[in-house]
């Protein structure tokens, strides 16, 4: 199991921050929450933080966390940590992505997600009710 933290980065507008894997990413063309690979000896907050400075370019605020997401595709299986941040620093690069958008909540369904941040896109939904 791969544990992989993404973030919800939510602006002073209430409007959240997705991202849509490039081409050459795995899952091409999928909007997802940014984030990556927790990787080894690495907190899961410590890896977003990082995550996020390489993939976008800016430093986050961890404000709280949701319910992590268990997600088998066939190749892998992946423990989706999410938390919810604001922007600290800095002004959106993509370095990885290939766009990426501000959404309101009721945006959210109608977009293509990667699998794994379904069950996250919904948690969401509920705790912004």
């Amino acid at each position: 199991m791969i544990n992989v933290s993404c973030a919800i980065i939510i602006d002073n507008d209430a409007r959240i921050l997705v991202a849509q894997r490039s081409a050459f990413m795995p899952l091409p063309y999928k909007w997802e929450f940014p984030g990556g690979k927790v990787e080894w000896g690495e907190t899961p907050e410590q890896s977003l933080i990082r995550e996020i400075k390489e993939e976008l370019d800016i430093s986050i605020k961890i404000i709280s966390d949701l319910s992590s997401n268990l997600h088998a595709y066939d190749d892998k299986i992946i423990r989706l940590i999410p938390f919810i941040c604001h922007i600290a620093e800095g002004e959106i690069t993509l370095k990885e992505h290939q766009a990426y958008r501000w959404c309101n909540s009721d945006e959210l369904l109608a977009l293509d997600w990667a699998e794994a941040d379904v069950a996250i896109v919904k948690t969401l939904l509920k705790e912004l009710k």
